[in-house]
């Protein structure tokens, strides 16, 4: 039986909209609503955040609040490191997308010589750089700093000499560049993406699977190609970002994208994926209950949370 640890980080220093550091206290609430002791269950840490930084101008429009976001990798990455090494198994609840740069990190540190294979259940790529970033998010980023890109092909931006400075270090944190091989990447439910993310997902041959595939095949089929397809990976990273979720279902999320997932098929995907041995760390990420009536994506992120923890207790 897995000894289950949960990682709190209410950092959405990352994101464009305010109110996803809201989404762990959200899901919590969740948790009560449903009667469900879930959260005394098991040990948890919560991780300091750097959310102050919203009330400060930005200094860095390609990569805004790079700085905070780099003292979360550092912070995030050693919780889930040292989680790791005491052999427990971390689940991530996180604010925005960009602390998964953090959690990949984390997992690296504690298995240096791991082949780390990465399942991100997302509407996005995530795969932008300060270089060809439309918004300067860093929640758009976090893949490209895990394979360490950046993608000076489809350069559109010349960031100031600070910003390319923390961008180097947020690609090498832990002492380790490129952290995961792309070819080691599967992206599934993508269906937002701009030219510059297109290009590295072809010319790095990153695989996709696309809402309707899972629609079409089910969740069962599904994971046992995406296994196979990482069957190299010794070790698997699973991270589950809600906007993946279509938003007739709930809009508390602060990118939502149509033809998504619906509740049920994100839920068998992912319960799926944990019954795999080599699934080391489950993220959830970008819940923004401000957004959102009657907390409803935190019901739903709750009960994949609940369930997906079920499975892997039963592992």
């Amino acid at each position: 039986m897995k000894n289950i640890k949960l990682i709190e980080v209410p950092s959405e220093i990352g994101a464009g909209t305010r109110g996803a550091s809201l989404g762990i206290s959200a899901v919590k609430i969740a948790g009560l609503d449903f009667m469900s002791n879930f959260f005394v269950h098991f040990p948890s840490e919560k991780i300091e955040t750097e959310n102050d930084l919203l009330f400060e101008p930005i200094q860095s429009p390609y990569a805004k609040r790079i700085h905070g976001v780099l003292n979360m990798y550092e912070r995030i990455g050693k919780a889930v490191s040292d989680t790791i090494k005491n052999n427990f198994f971390p689940v991530v609840l996180s604010g925005d997308h960009s602390n998964a740069g953090g959690t990949i990190a984390g997992i690296k540190i504690a298995k240096p010589k791991s082949k780390l294979g990465v399942i991100w259940i997302d509407a996005h790529a995530d795969l932008h750089t300060p270089y060809t970033t439309p918004s300067g998010n860093m929640h758009g980023m976090p893949l490209a700093t895990a394979i360490a890109e950046d993608n000076m092909e489809n350069k559109v931006h010349e960031p100031d000499e600070k910003t390319v400075k923390l961008w180097n270090q947020l690609k090498a944190v832990g002492k380790i560049n490129q952290k995961v091989l792309p070819e080691d990447i599967v992206l599934i439910s993508l269906r937002d993406f701009e030219k510059e993310e297109k290009f590295l997902i072809e010319k790095h041959g990153i695989k996709v699977i696309t809402t309707n595939e899972v629609r079409r095949n089910g969740a069962e089929n599904v994971s046992r190609k995406v296994l196979r397809y990482l069957s190299d990976c010794t070790d698997i990273y699973v991270s589950f970002d809600v906007d993946s979720l279509d938003p007739t279902i709930s809009k508390g999320t602060g990118t939502p994208v149509n033809n998504g997932l619906k509740e049920r098929e994100a839920e068998d995907l992912i319960s799926k994926f944990m019954q795999s041995r080599k699934v080391c760390c489950f993220e959830i990420t970008e819940v923004n209950p401000t957004l959102d009536k009657e907390n409803l994506m935190a019901e739903i992120a709750f009960n994949i949370l609940q369930r997906s923890v079920n499975v892997l207790m039963m592992n």
